[in-house]
């Protein structure tokens, strides 16, 4: 569902006609050769694609213009070979609306300590070409990524793997479609927000859709198609005695796979990315959909519940900038917590909607009672999740904009049985400690529901915030309470200086 190979940025390198044809064809090679070098490098997961050298206001502004509208370019790697005065770039740059990665290196590591004389100089001039470029870009306001070394270094290629993967979901939210199944959890503040401030900011789109509509999907799946997924199931999954053929519950597991194939069958007939839905609006469904969310979640799609749209629209870049990594990215919710002051940890669960691609163990598949909106019991995948460093990252609506706040934390292996809590569960402390982290999320507004990822570290959502032209903020083990609370009085006072 989430292919990066087949997405690409274009690697454009400034120089100027004042050099002659022999150093502008050399300035031309040695960029070739450094895209063709980034693209072959298994790390960075789109195609990097050399684009001919720019020399004039004109070129720059083709360029840049053919970048806006090609559909599978993800963004710009800028470099300035020679020297470029920056002038000839600012009608490009203003009308640039792909993310931007500005690549500081030059084509030789080491000074020619025997041989360099002022044709070497002329030819190589990124120290104070790309300078010039940087002014200008800031200058205008523009956002982006700056990179700084040589582009053979493993560092420099792990900060464009990052950026290149953040600029990939940022690509996949323009234009995409979220399903709202119902209306928001009455009462919820943090979970709603301003949808059409939203589709301003980001490029997608949430609307909401009749349950009644979902349910006359899954009303005409066929005895066939339930019996075909019901296969998957045992094969993929613990089957618990009660869920197999003949058991007291397999009618509810045959429920369950038939509102799968219906919700996946509307999601995929509408193009929509992700969902959302809320167990008070279930109206002609038998039960909650429990391992249907977690199953589609698994195949890509974002999701977070009670019409949590912001969050499912999180989830689905989360598991675009995790496409082909170990480990995943999923819908989450702080739930209860452990306060040993010598252990502390958060629990983090669903009701039911977790997806399993954390999981540590081959999940078991279960039915049991929910005891909240008073439909039938769920099936559900129960598993507890790997250890590891991980994060949870929140996307709110502060009102005048949104902010994306993100928590580093150390995910625990359980060393305790949970036998009548037959859900999906995770075990963390939050960095830099349990009191600081949880305190430092409260003052930033976070919300409860959050993507949890075990691979995306602070650094992708970081680029995908500076993208997104939104604020940032970041609890991890630097975390201070009291110079948090004064970065976000000042970004706060920045936000509104801007506007």
């Amino acid at each position: 569902m989430i292919n990066l190979n087949e997405l690409e940025v274009w690697f454009v390198t400034g120089s100027q006609s004042l050099y002659g044809e022999e150093t502008l064809k050399q300035a031309a090679a040695h960029a070739a050769e450094i895209a063709k070098h980034l693209d072959e490098t298994e790390q960075i997961p789109v195609r990097v694609v050399f684009k001919p050298i720019v020399k004039s206001s004109e070129e720059i502004y083709e360029t840049i213009a053919a970048a806006n509208y090609a559909d599978n370019c993800v963004g710009i790697i800028a470099w300035m070979h020679t020297f470029s005065p920056a002038k000839m770039w600012i009608r490009g740059l203003k009308i640039l609306n792909k993310p931007l990665l500005h690549l500081h290196t030059q084509y030789n590591r080491d000074i020619p300590w025997s041989t360099i004389d002022m044709d070497f100089m002329n030819l190589n001039q990124s120290a104070h070409g790309d300078r010039e470029f940087g002014h200008i870009v800031s200058k205008l306001g523009i956002s982006r990524k700056v990179v700084t070394g040589y582009w053979k270094d493993e560092e420099v290629i792990h900060q464009i793997n990052v950026w290149s993967r953040a600029a990939s979901a940022w690509n996949d939210w323009q234009g995409a479609k979220f399903a709202r199944f119902g209306d928001n959890m009455r009462f919820v503040a943090v979970t709603d927000g301003d949808k059409v401030a939203a589709e301003s900011q980001f490029g997608f789109s949430v609307n909401t859709y009749a349950v009644g509509d979902l349910v006359a999907k899954i009303d005409a799946v066929s005895d066939a198609q339930i019996d075909e997924l019901i296969a998957e199931y045992e094969s993929n999954y613990h089957m618990a005695a009660d869920v197999k053929k003949d058991g007291a519950n397999y009618a509810n597991v045959r429920d369950a796979a038939q509102i799968e194939i219906g919700l996946q069958q509307f999601l995929e007939e509408g193009d929509f990315k992700g969902f959302s839905n809320t167990f008070e609006d279930l109206h002609g469904m038998k039960q909650l959909p429990g391992i249907a969310t977690q199953r589609l979640m698994e195949a890509g799609f974002g999701y977070a519940g009670e019409g949590d749209w912001k969050t499912a629209a999180l989830v689905r870049a989360a598991k675009v900038m995790s496409s082909g990594m170990a480990g995943g990215s999923a819908f989450m919710e702080d739930y209860t917590y452990h306060l040993d002051p010598n252990n502390s940890m958060v629990l983090g669960a669903h009701m039911l909607e977790v997806d399993p691609v954390l999981a540590a163990d081959k999940p078991s598949l279960e039915v049991h009672p929910l005891g909240i909106g008073g439909k039938e019991d769920p099936a559900r995948l129960v598993f507890n999740a790997k250890g590891g460093d991980a994060l949870n990252a929140s996307l709110v609506d502060m009102g005048d904009r949104f902010r994306l706040v993100v928590n580093t934390v150390a995910a625990k292996e359980f060393e305790n049985d949970l036998p009548k809590l037959p859900v999906a569960r995770v075990l963390w402390e939050p960095k830099p400690d349990m009191k600081t982290g949880c305190s430092a999320w409260i003052y930033a507004g976070g919300a409860h529901h959050t993507v949890y990822s075990q691979n995306l570290t602070s650094e992708y959502f970081h680029d995908f915030a500076k993208i997104a032209n939104i604020e940032c903020v970041i609890i991890d083990e630097d975390t201070n309470l009291k110079s948090f609370e004064k970065e976000l009085l000042w970004g706060e006072l920045a936000y509104k200086l801007k506007k």
